[in-house]
């Protein structure tokens, strides 16, 4: 049975439903919270995933951010000198992609709203693909994993940002403070969601470490995988090869 806590990932369609109400639910501050409660540093990672893209083999070519929320990602690949293509970008969370929609004014982003468990296009379609802090979420790991490969071509890359725990003992140690004490309540008064922020350290609490993800990776077929931690270790940048 689903737990009777809002907070706690749930598992199947119970977590699909839960992570679909939350998004959605935030959506008006999704943008506002990204960068107060990182300080900002989320910019840079995201700037990190798209150098490991390797978008310049195809220039002109068709990308997929999936778990798109508000665009940031696929702005920050669309907006490199030199792309010439285009970015589609998907979620599940509607009123995430209506709240994003005022960025792509002039820009190369189509929105979609789907689901990256069942991702409504042809196999072999992207000449690569991102996910910002989308994995994570979803109800099946594997299965989302294997959907992203399928609609990805023959040597066109994976990039996934993610949370992660630090490994060095003091580091995760002021980490974790921060993230069970400091950001529910931070993101509760900004947000004025009861729970949303509580969710988010739970979700990462039970989330496979950047070697295990890395070996998921290669479970469902990519090759020349990879992992890289980013600033002491709380985020990662996971990549595999179709």
């Amino acid at each position: 049975m689903p737990s009777e806590d809002p907070a706690t990932p749930q598992a199947g369609v119970a977590r699909q439903r839960q992570v679909q109400r939350l998004f959605s639910e935030i959506a008006p501050r999704y943008d506002l919270l990204n960068h107060v409660l990182s300080l900002n540093v989320d910019r840079a990672w995201r700037r990190r995933a798209v150098d490991l893209l390797r978008w310049e083999h195809a220039r002109g070519g068709r990308y997929l951010d999936a778990c798109a929320g508000t665009f940031d990602l696929a702005l920050e690949l669309c907006g490199r000198a030199g792309f010439a293509g285009r970015v589609v970008a998907a979620d599940f969370a509607q009123p995430m992609l209506r709240e994003g929609s005022g960025k792509l004014r002039s820009t190369p982003v189509t929105p979609v709203c789907g689901d990256s468990l069942h991702l409504p296009f042809p196999a072999d379609t992207f000449d690569g693909a991102t996910v910002g802090f989308g994995v994570r979420n979803l109800a099946d790991l594997p299965a989302g994993l294997s959907e992203l490969r399928r609609v990805l071509r023959p040597g066109a890359r994976l990039v996934v940002l993610e949370f992660t725990t630090p490994p060095n003992p003091l580091v995760r140690w002021s980490y974790l403070f921060y993230f069970h004490r400091i950001l529910p309540v931070a993101g509760r008064v900004i947000s004025g969601h009861p729970w949303a922020y509580t969710y988010l350290p739970e979700s990462v609490k039970e989330f496979p470490g950047p070697a295990e993800l890395e070996g998921l990776f290669r479970e469902v077929g990519f090759g020349e995988t990879g992992h890289r931690l980013l600033t002491f270790g709380i985020a990662a940048l996971h990549w595999g090869v179709k």
